[in-house]
């Protein structure tokens, strides 16, 4: 499958083990397509774009529209209402809205295997793992560099990655 960002030059991809990896999260034990499998790009930036408006009408209740303090108010009810939500459902509004939720990888393949199957419960992200995924996408660098799972740097800083529900 030809990707944007590489060509028959960059290879096959190579897991940290050295092993090819037929698909994205083959070695996290992730299914390749369906509920369980890590989401796409878009799919993470239309949930971000969902938070981020839900975020902004939030902010409206607090400050006016015209505020110079506006954008820091629609990025402290962001990091809040994400810290928040993650912490206790796994999902932010946005996420929920587009079939997609944060689930912990450090775990395991089996563990993950399991999951996405739903032979156990999902494992919660807990408050320090949701806390560092925010402070890093709060610079926005390391959500846009992405290793050969497609996982973000905040994700792979906190053993964590965003996969489907549905």
């Amino acid at each position: 499958m030809g990707r944007a960002t590489g060509s028959w030059l960059s290879g096959p991809p190579v897991g940290p083990s050295g092993a090819d990896v037929e698909y994205r999260g083959q070695d996290l034990g992730l299914p390749e397509s369906g509920p369980g499998a890590l989401a796409g790009g878009w799919q993470r930036t239309a949930a971000l774009l969902v938070d981020w408006l839900l975020a902004g009408g939030i902010s409206l209740l607090f400050v006016s529209f015209g505020s110079p303090t506006l954008g820091t108010t629609v990025l402290g009810v962001w990091f809040v209402l994400g810290v928040v939500a993650v912490t206790f459902f796994g999902f932010t509004p946005g996420q929920f809205a587009l079939g997609l939720r944060v689930a912990r990888v450090d775990f395991g393949p089996d563990r993950a295997e399991a999951e996405a199957t739903g032979k156990v419960p999902f494992a919660a992200v807990g408050i320090l793992r949701t806390l560092g995924r925010q402070v890093l996408i709060v610079f926005l660098v390391p959500a846009v560099i992405n290793d050969y799972n497609g996982r973000a740097m905040h994700d792979r800083a906190t053993g964590t990655a965003l996969v489907r529900t549905r």
